[in-house]
């Protein structure tokens, strides 16, 4: 199965149907960036803390990785940056160029893999926002490995990963019970730990999912060279069942040593 192709349609898809993470920004939050106030989160509801980012954005060179729909390039870019935004999805993509468009920004969009990031030369970035988006990827370990590369040193990465306890449970007895049935193993995917009915909803409805382990999430970084430096964690609302219980995300920030 082309993963791929099939999350990239899904998520051209999810555009159309006006998904939460799809919706671009107003022009209200991008007028309050251009006055200094803003914030941003890479997982669903905390906010990322302002000293994870450089004081002050003028000429900032950032790539928001696997991060279109018109949200925090946007953002960014109104804060001062210098934002390239790259994105599986086209229509995603859109989304951005839509807000630069109506809002007099400037921003940079390319559509590619999340893992080949080949279009960049090495060190051209001084920081990645990188929201909780690998969870649609196969393997991110060459996602960890690009970043690196693409990175200056002394460069920040700013990521949002999910804790694969959220993937092991039955998302049927979840929905229609209210109850956590512990089901799958981890590493969790779509395409291996579905029956052939739920899969063929998915594949009719959403992106194809992926639960990495920590080693990956968070090794992984670090295999990569990356040194972490703080980390926090987040959840949903209690409309959410497993939040009830445990923080099911993770934002990290690591930085690329200088040498």
């Amino acid at each position: 199965m082309d993963v791929l192709k099939h999350n990239r349609d899904a998520w051209n898809r999810l555009v159309v149907e006006h998904d939460r993470w799809t919706v671009p920004v107003s022009s209200e939050k991008i007028a309050q960036a251009r006055a200094g106030e803003w914030s941003l989160g890479l997982t669903p509801t905390k906010r990322v803390p302002r000293h994870w980012f450089p004081e002050d954005l003028s000429g900032v060179k950032i790539l928001c990785l696997a991060s279109g729909g018109g949200q925090q390039g946007p953002t960014l870019s109104a804060a001062g940056a210098d934002v390239t935004v790259y994105d599986n999805s086209p229509n995603q993509l859109a989304q951005d160029r839509f807000v630069a468009e109506r809002d007099g920004l400037s921003l940079t969009t390319e559509q590619g893999d999340m893992a080949d990031l080949a279009v960049f030369a090495d060190d051209s970035f001084d920081l990645i926002f990188h929201p909780c988006s690998n969870c649609f990827a196969e393997n991110i370990l060459p996602v960890w490995k690009e970043a690196y590369r693409v990175l200056r040193p002394g460069g920040t990465l700013l990521a949002g990963i999910c804790n694969p306890v959220r993937f092991i449970f039955d998302v049927a007895a979840e929905e229609d019970r209210g109850e956590l049935v512990v089901r799958h193993n981890i590493p969790y995917a779509d395409v291996t730990h579905l029956n052939p009915d739920e899969l063929d909803k998915i594949l009719k409805t959403q992106p194809l999912m992926f639960g990495h382990t920590l080693e990956d999430q968070l090794g992984g970084q670090m295999q990569a060279g990356f040194h972490l430096i703080e980390l926090y964690e987040d959840r949903w609302d209690e409309s959410d069942l497993i939040s009830r219980y445990l923080s099911s995300f993770v934002s990290t920030r690591a930085l690329k040593p200088e040498h």
